[in-house]
């Protein structure tokens, strides 16, 4: 027998299964009770019971609001067994007008500001709700969606709002849960109206069509949405996307020809007050040469000064190099991830995502409908009873004085519902004069005609999206562009046209001197070496050094390593100080069985030939081995158990190659094509043996090698000349015995 007592309740299973089963029940319950929104009524679990609390409690938007407090208990003491922050914290976003592009909640106090500063306690701050969440509960009382019961099974909530209203686009959702994430930005309510007007034309509307209505997102902060319309249509036809937004900016003038940028707008969920702080810290540190300063003189408004170093920057670049380096542009990711009418969690487009929304509100309209159908049924029959009696008033009265069990004999004699009995004994005696019989029978007509109707829309599936589709238009007509809430407030602008920033323009130009080490580490000196002073250079104990490049912070450097890729390291955010600098491996992915072969300074318009040991190689122009990211990009290709070997700019129109077998060739660098990736060709033929060495050089000034401190020329190179892929021959006398040309 299984015991009572949940300690003495001892199962013997695998943990991993315990584990298992427990995480899973973890994972459903943040997934469909906390993270994700419902695709028909845009609300999380919280959100949603914060509206219906507030709607038991009256709050409507022409009643006086009452105290947060009040709320918040409600909330957790009937709907939501969770900390009263939490709730709060909820309820406050939904008042903030720079969090929400339509509030649902009406504030009074202090809900905080888009500088970033917290929200009053809940006791000193009052709500109620607005037009929109309205709106969201219209059709609450009848039966328009299926109640559930609370947590601790005393009352009922909505599993759904009934939604007269898109909110799901419209305010957009954001939410973290177990292997899964949403993230939708808000929209115009007028352009969603819009779309949803189109499908129900016609389900089947194109993506591309549905954009022509939406064309993106609206932010409550405003901005410019910069991003290509071609981005835009394949981030609503998939789900997974993301929007590129800017910050609203113009010059103004000052005296003296001088001028100033005044940022208006600044990017959605941008704390104002970060923002200025990093970019003050930018300047600090000397970041941001363009820039000579910032000021902060927002009042209610948005309105942040940027000060130009000199009136001759350009505007454009100076913005530009503001675009990259903070957050007055960002990227807005889309992730449609919602819960569908069945509970399942997936991404939809943006088509299923109207579609959804339009068949809940076909759902609501049908059960209004049927619940209105009842009443009018009900009212008909008491009327009818109503009727029955006026018409035989006299006897009505003498069986309800003289007999006994007056309900049955009424039932009888006048063939009436055990409904309209009752109504007939409980009416009122002021109400048998003749002025109410004949209001009976208008209310009666007008029952009998509204129930018509109601027949006619149910059982008409045009009437019914008619219907749908005027609800629509009203919701247009009462929060759309033509209202100060739904006018648009994100401007939709084209791809901004490419601006090349200097890198001046956010680094200032200073002498470095970069130092890697045998071992890998790397570090900047702040000005150039001479030859004495790098032969003074301390280096850890067994290490030493390997490449000196004298460069400036403005510089990218190339690092080529062994197994083909080339990385991109900017000689700004090279480690400085009195250390020894950190190691190359923790800013690049270079893994440990692979080595360093070359690192030089990036000259745009230069080509280098890169080769590998086996002696095939090409040309490829530095532009193109420029790498992105930290995992570098692959340029060389290689043969299992072959390494890249060589990687030397071209400095001339000759190319001479020497193997280990001590065999020299030399042929015309335009044998050699030029090539973005791949494994290049053949330069030297080799049997057991491999490349050693490899250099360009002008055919002028012949071939030179340094021999210790001498430096050796040989300019008739009849001997060695010859097509590339051949053997080669002997290299002249004095050629170094390990086979290198430096």
């Amino acid at each position: 027998m299984k015991s009572q007592d949940p300690v003495l309740d001892i199962q013997n299973k695998p943990l991993a299964d315990a584990l298992g089963e427990r995480y899973l029940s973890y994972a459903l319950s943040t997934i469909m009770s906390r993270s994700l929104p419902d695709v028909r009524d845009g609300l999380k679990p919280v959100h949603r019971r914060l509206l219906y609390a507030m709607s038991q409690l009256r709050l409507e938007p022409t009643t006086p609001p009452k105290k947060s407090a009040r709320v918040v208990g409600d909330v957790i003491g009937k709907f939501h067994p969770h900390g009263d922050s939490s709730v709060y914290d909820a309820l406050v976003r939904l008042a903030q007008d720079f969090a929400v592009r339509y509030p649902l909640v009406d504030g009074q106090g202090n809900f905080g500001n888009i500088d970033g500063d917290n929200a009053a306690a809940m006791r000193y701050t009052e709500a109620r709700l607005t037009e929109v969440a309205k709106a969201l509960l219209d059709g609450i009382d009848q039966d328009a969606v299926d109640l559930r019961a609370t947590y601790d099974g005393d009352g009922e909530e909505p599993v759904v709002l009934p939604a007269n209203f898109p909110n799901l686009l419209a305010n957009g959702s954001s939410g973290i849960a177990v292997g899964m994430a949403t993230n939708i930005p808000p929209h115009n309510v007028g352009e969603i109206c819009d779309a949803l007007r189109q499908l129900i034309k016609d389900r089947e509307t194109s993506i591309e069509k549905l954009v022509g209505f939406m064309p993106g997102p609206d932010f409550p902060t405003g901005g410019v949405l910069v991003e290509p319309r071609e981005s835009v249509v394949e981030a609503y036809r998939t789900g997974r996307g993301a929007f590129r937004l800017r910050a609203r900016w113009h010059v103004e003038k000052l005296p003296q020809n001088t001028w100033q940028i005044i940022v208006t707008e600044i990017p959605y969920q941008v704390q104002k007050s970060r923002l200025i702080e990093k970019i003050a810290e930018l300047l600090v540190n000397r970041k941001l040469i363009l820039l000579e300063d910032i000021r902060d003189e927002s009042a209610e408004d948005v309105r942040v000064v940027l000060v130009p170093k000199s009136r001759n920057v350009d505007p454009d670049v100076l913005m530009a190099s503001l675009f990259l380096a903070t957050d007055l542009e960002i990227r807005f990711s889309l992730n449609m991830n919602v819960l569908g009418a069945d509970n399942a969690p997936r991404v939809m487009n943006l088509r299923e995502v109207l579609l959804a929304f339009l068949d809940h509100r076909r759902d609501v309209l049908r059960r209004v409908s049927e619940h209105r159908l009842g009443q009018i049924n009900h009212r008909l029959e008491i009327l009818g009873g109503y009727l029955k009696a006026y018409l035989n008033l006299d006897e009505v009265i003498r069986i309800i004085r003289y007999e006994d069990e007056p309900k049955p004999e009424l039932i009888r004699a006048f063939t009436l519902t055990d409904v309209q009995a009752d109504a007939i004994l409980n009416m009122r005696l002021r109400n048998l004069r003749k002025l109410e019989e004949m209001e009976i029978q208008r209310e009666h007509d007008a029952l009998s005609a509204e129930r018509e109707d109601l027949l006619h829309l149910l059982g008409s599936e045009v009437e019914q999206w008619a219907r749908v589709a005027k609800q629509i238009a009203e919701i247009k007509k009462k929060f759309g562009g033509a209202t100060t809430l739904g006018k648009r407030r994100t401007e939709i602008a084209d791809a901004p046209a490419l601006i090349d920033v200097p890198l001046e323009a956010t680094v200032e130009r200073e002498p470095l001197t970069v130092l890697i080490s045998e071992k890998g580490w790397i570090r900047a000196v702040s000005k150039h070496l001479g030859e004495a002073e790098l032969a003074d250079v301390k280096y850890k104990d067994g290490d030493a050094g390997r490449f000196a490049i004298r460069c400036e912070t403005t510089d990218k450097l190339l690092v080529f390593a062994t197994n083909g890729k080339f990385f991109t390291l900017s000689a700004d955010k090279l480690p400085r100080g009195r250390g020894f600098g950190e190691p190359v491996r923790l800013m690049i992915d270079l893994g440990n069985d692979t080595d360093i072969l070359t690192v030089m300074k990036h000259q745009p318009g230069r080509k280098l030939v890169v080769a590998s040991d086996d002696g095939r190689g090409f040309q490829v122009e530095e532009t193109e081995v420029v790498a992105q990211t930290r995992s570098g990009k692959q340029v060389l290709n290689l043969e299992p158990g072959k390494e890249a070997h060589v990687c030397v700019p071209v400095e001339g129109d000759m190319v001479a190659v020497i193997g280990n077998n001590r065999k020299l060739l030399v042929f015309p660098l335009e044998e050699l094509p030029v090539m973005t990736r791949g494994k290049g060709v053949q330069l030297q033929k080799y049997k057991d043996a491999s490349l050693s060495d490899l250099k360009v050089f002008p055919a002028a000034e012949g071939l030179s090698w340094k021999q210790g401190e001498r430096v050796f020329r040989v300019t008739d190179l009849t001997g060695w000349l010859d097509k590339r892929s051949g053997t080669g021959k002997m290299p002249p006398n004095g050629f170094p015995k390990q086979n290198r040309f430096t």
